[in-house]
């Protein structure tokens, strides 16, 4: 592919990297998970499952 047809890197003064243009015709927004907005989050309803307490207690053995 081109440069003249798809996407170009662009320098960011003061950035560590740099970033990519949009192609010609897409669209940048991200897609929404299937279902929307009536999909739970379970942070916000509050509820944790069997293992969440057990899951936060635990140390990865490099620690």
């Amino acid at each position: 592919m081109s440069g003249a047809d798809g996407q170009r890197v662009e320098r960011v003064p003061g950035a560590r990297r740099a970033r990519l243009t949009a192609v010609p015709g897409t669209d940048a927004t991200p897609d929404l998970p299937a279902g929307g907005d009536d999909v739970p989050a379970t942070s916000a309803t509050g509820t944790s499952g069997p293992n969440d307490e057990r899951m936060k207690r635990d140390v990865p053995p490099h620690y």
